[in-house]
């Protein structure tokens, strides 16, 4: 059961096929076999799911009318509030906050039938592409033990790989999303900004540190296909007026877009965006991938690439902005800040003319982007420059025999300040055995091709039979 799709949980519960009960067992009888090693949990919220199992069980013995999550196990990001349920944010200062109020997509969740496993481990406060943090146990790669899953939807990404619950919402404010799903081997969609409305999370002064990203963060699924994606999104998208970001609601059917066709689109593909350091794995498998474009999809696939090389920085400078200096210095006087890079950001100085300059550089990226992607119709490119790094690190000191020194491949947060739709899917396996994603951006507001494009791929080179060795073991014994 555990092997299922969220999707064939859902249809086989509709038809009486399978059982909530049963499968909640499942699910947890797996949760209690790996979680030890994996620690993608840091609440597990078993008594009410249990509950809620037999709750949908008997909604579906009583003909009850069933929504498209009906009894299907789902866990929550650490850092989307959850109502009654403890939500620490990766944080000391929140190691016993619980929420007055679930944030909107877990309303949805709720509401469509689903039932909250617990929340998943995160990065402190969201501000790191891991998954340790001083408030829980570390979260490890279902693939390699001794490698970090990303972040800083960690969590959630173990948990997926792992078989402990098909279906898991995370966030993404600078690749959040895309980063685990790459360590990970799964399909990781960050749709058009506002396309998924957030609150409070993100939008609720109260809490400093779950207040920050406002203008970069994307709540989106980790799933293992991309229809599972496509029936999270179906969820938890469309717009509320708590969200003054959030779109109107899609003028197209999340299912429908999968089905859509490439034949003749237009397509950058830049395994490096012009000369970052790129494992010469990754850039072999990702390289392998988007000839698939071209020679089986019949695209145009053309080598090329936006000029981001004077804006690297950027990012990190608009988080700042977006974040709540004043609350979260309080916090780190009070010592309950942990990651380094993040205390130094607190002991730094901002200027006024530092956050209009990096506001400035923003719409310079917007426009780069905008004009770069009037000739395409998708930009193809690795989802992170390297596969994943040992564990409680901050990333990789060396790629390809060449010190690590700048900030990196500009091929995550570059959708996070433009809002554009863009996934990560598996493409390969390094000679390690390490999954690594390549990424589909596509247009702004274009989710349509960026779903297309994943599921045509995901048809052509499929992954989800794949399973890391920590669940074959286990299912063999």
């Amino acid at each position: 059961m555990c092997s299922l799709s969220g999707a064939e949980q859902a249809r086989l519960i509709r038809q009486k096929a399978l059982s909530p009960v049963e499968l909640m067992d499942a699910v947890m009888d797996r949760i209690h076999a790996l979680e030890p090693r994996l620690h993608a949990f840091c609440t597990l919220t078993e008594d009410s799911a249990r509950a809620g199992a037999k709750a949908a069980e008997q909604a579906v013995m009583d003909g009850a009318e069933l929504g498209p999550l009906h009894g299907v196990p789902v866990s929550i990001k650490d850092l989307i509030c959850t109502k009654g349920v403890r939500t620490m944010l990766g944080s000391e200062a929140y190691a016993t906050h619980v929420p007055d109020e679930d944030d909107i997509v877990v309303e949805r969740v709720k509401a469509a039938g689903g039932i909250i496993l617990g929340k998943t481990n995160t990065a402190e406060l969201g501000y790191g592409a891991v998954g340790h943090n001083n408030v829980s146990p570390t979260t490890c790669n279902p693939w390699d033990l001794d490698k970090t899953p990303g972040g800083s939807s960690a969590g959630s990404a173990a948990a997926v790989a792992a078989g402990m619950g098909a279906l898991t919402l995370g966030s993404d404010g600078g690749g959040s999303i895309r980063s685990p799903a790459s360590f990970a081997g799964l399909f990781g969609m960050k749709a058009s900004f506002g396309r998924v409305p957030a609150y409070p999370g993100c939008r609720d002064p109260r809490y400093p540190g779950l207040s920050s990203w406002e203008s970069t963060e994307h709540i989106g699924p980790l799933t293992r296909t991309v229809e599972d994606s496509a029936l999270m999104l179906s969820v938890v998208s469309g717009p509320d007026m708590r969200d003054r970001h959030s779109l109107p609601g899609p003028e197209f059917d999340w299912f429908e877009a999968m089905r859509g066709g490439l034949k003749g689109k237009r397509v950058a593909y830049t395994p490096d965006f012009g000369g970052c350091l790129v494992d010469p794995e990754v850039r072999a498998l990702t390289a392998k991938a988007a000839q698939v474009f071209a020679e089986e999809f019949g695209c145009e696939v053309v080598e090329d690439a936006p000029d981001l090389s004077d804006v690297l920085g950027l990012h990190w400078m608009i988080i700042m902005a977006d974040s709540d200096l004043v609350g979260m210095r309080g916090m780190h006087a009070k010592g309950q800040i942990f990651m380094p890079h993040l205390r130094a950001a607190m002991e730094a100085t901002y200027t006024a003319e530092d956050f209009t300059e990096a506001a400035k550089k923003r719409q310079e990226v917007v426009i780069r982007m905008w004009r770069f992607m009037s000739r395409y119709d998708l930009l193809l490119c690795p989802t992170v420059a390297y596969p994943a790094f040992d564990i409680d690190t901050y990333g990789p000191k060396v790629i390809d025999g060449q010190p690590v020194t700048g900030p990196g491949l500009p091929s995550l947060w570059p959708f996070n300040q433009t809002g554009q739709p863009a996934a990560s899917v598996p493409c390969g396996w390094t000679s390690e055995g390490l999954p690594v994603g390549l990424q589909i951006a596509g247009r702004h507001l274009d989710d349509p091709l960026v779903m297309a494009a994943s599921a045509a791929f995901e048809a052509a080179r499929p992954w989800a039979d794949a399973w890391p060795r920590i669940v074959t073991d286990l299912t063999a014994a």
